[in-house]
């Protein structure tokens, strides 16, 4: 498979406290890959590096084998319009309608009429299910709508990676599923390569075709969903199983 992101060696402080310890890991075009581990572990900053919004300590992240320059501000915001960033909470903004905050990306970054605008709009409401709430505040919205309307937000801009944090969080196993089953419908109609950043053990068995065990600032491996789910490595067994060994 052809490597989309390569993260080689890469290290990362914070007030002298190690958050990535010379963390090296593959992504591949197409996949769904889920990132999973303990809470504070460093996956939130290795989304934030590969991303371009932190920068590393040391090491090096390529993509498509060209290396990110992180000091040029012309190459980042470049870098940068190939992600879609789904996060947690939505991060939706409340004083605007579902419409407004899907279009908020191509109002500021595309130079495109309001006719062209609202037609991409309603093209990715129509896909996601979502034309009834078109005008609907956020407030009025449950918490599976919120998280389509969050990837709506993503989507519009036609990224190449969407990064999914914690995507199940605060749902019930209804929505659950659902969300999976839409992360999943996302990669493979758009041939996006995904990223899920997850704790959800049953999320990741449903949808990653490989998983990527972090743990203590490393990866500790990664593999199929099968390889990790089979996994003889301590560390893997206690992150899936919640169980640590005596």
């Amino acid at each position: 498979m052809k490597s989309i992101i390569k993260i080689k060696n890469v290290n990362k402080s914070f007030e002298n406290k190690k958050i990535l310890n010379n963390i090296s890991l593959d992504i591949y075009e197409g996949e769904c890959l889920c990132i999973m581990g303990r809470s504070g572990c460093g996956k939130s900053v290795l989304m934030k590096i590969i991303t371009g919004l932190y920068i590393p300590d040391s090491g090096e992240v390529f993509f498509r084998e060209n290396k990110v320059d992180f000091e040029s501000e012309i190459f980042m915001r470049n870098y940068r319009k190939n992600f879609g960033l789904v996060f947690q909470n939505g991060a939706l903004f409340d004083s605007m309608n579902v419409f407004d905050n899907i279009s908020f990306g191509l109002k500021y970054n595309m130079r495109f009429n309001s006719v062209k605008i609202k037609k991409i709009v309603f093209q990715i409401l129509e896909e996601l299910r979502l034309v009834n709430s078109a005008y609907v505040f956020p407030d009025a919205l449950s918490g599976g709508m919120k998280k389509r309307v969050a990837l709506a937000r993503a989507l519009v801009m036609n990224p190449e990676i969407l990064i999914y944090d914690e995507p199940t969080t605060g749902l019930d196993a209804v929505m659950v599923r659902n969300i999976d089953k839409l992360i999943k419908e996302t990669q493979l109609s758009r041939k996006t390569t995904s990223i899920v950043i997850t704790h959800d053990v049953n999320s990741a068995e449903r949808i990653a075709d490989r998983i990527a065990i972090h743990s203590d600032g490393k990866i500790v491996e990664a593999g199929s969903r099968e390889e990790i789910f089979s996994s003889s490595i301590d560390t893997t067994k206690t992150i899936l199983t919640g169980i640590e060994n005596e």
